[in-house]
């Protein structure tokens, strides 16, 4: 399993317990819960491939994304207080796991003849609307659309990722710089509380 993969098993997992948490937010019961940790993990790809027209989905011939549901769904109901301590640590995976999302739609759109424009919307798309799902069932205005630097860190990364490849950077190079960039976006964003200006 290479390095790309390992991120993507564990943000998946930490995309479902990210929206486990929102549902206990919401005082949801244990199925509702399971539905938002669902579209919150695999919401963004099954987007994705509807829109390129993939079928089945991603997750439909790979089981193993709806084992990782289920885990970070038991995760966040059996050790509520451990993740209360790695608040950090998940915020970490949560935005390396964007990136590699990112990086994922966006070469699974190159691979099909779109034009680059269109495949970094599609990394975003993959990264992003798995939330913009979990929160629009959760009733709340999504995370991409109160100001806060989440897609256009995305978007940034994506382009940085055309920009290389197009370069001849190798590949591993490419998206160690694609991740850094994102994940440095987003801590900074969060750290010095830099927002989208508002209409």
């Amino acid at each position: 399993m290479d390095v790309l993969m390992i991120i993507d098993v564990v943000g998946t997992f930490v995309f479902a317990i990210s929206g486990a948490l929102t549902a206990r937010d919401k005082e949801l019961d244990i199925f509702g819960a399971g539905v938002v940790a669902f579209v919150t993990a695999l919401g963004g790809g099954t987007l994705r491939d509807l829109l390129l027209g993939q079928h089945p989905v991603g997750w439909m011939v790979k089981p193993h994304y709806l084992a990782l549901v289920i885990a970070g769904l038991l995760f966040a109901i059996f050790f509520k207080k451990l993740i209360a301590h790695l608040r950090r640590t998940l915020f970490l995976f949560d935005t390396i796991g964007i990136a590699v999302f990112t990086i994922f739609g966006l070469e699974k759109a190159l691979v099909l003849g779109l034009h680059p424009v269109i495949a970094v919307i599609m990394g975003m798309v993959s990264a992003v609307f798995g939330g913009v799902v979990r929160d629009i069932i959760c009733n709340e205005i999504p995370l991409i659309f109160r100001r806060e630097i989440y897609a256009l860190a995305c978007l940034a990364g994506g382009i940085l990722y055309l920009a290389l490849s197009w370069a001849s950077v190798p590949e591993n190079y490419t998206i160690l710089s694609t991740v850094v960039l994102v994940i440095g976006l987003r801590t900074v964003a969060v750290r010095y509380k830099l927002q989208v200006p508002r209409l």
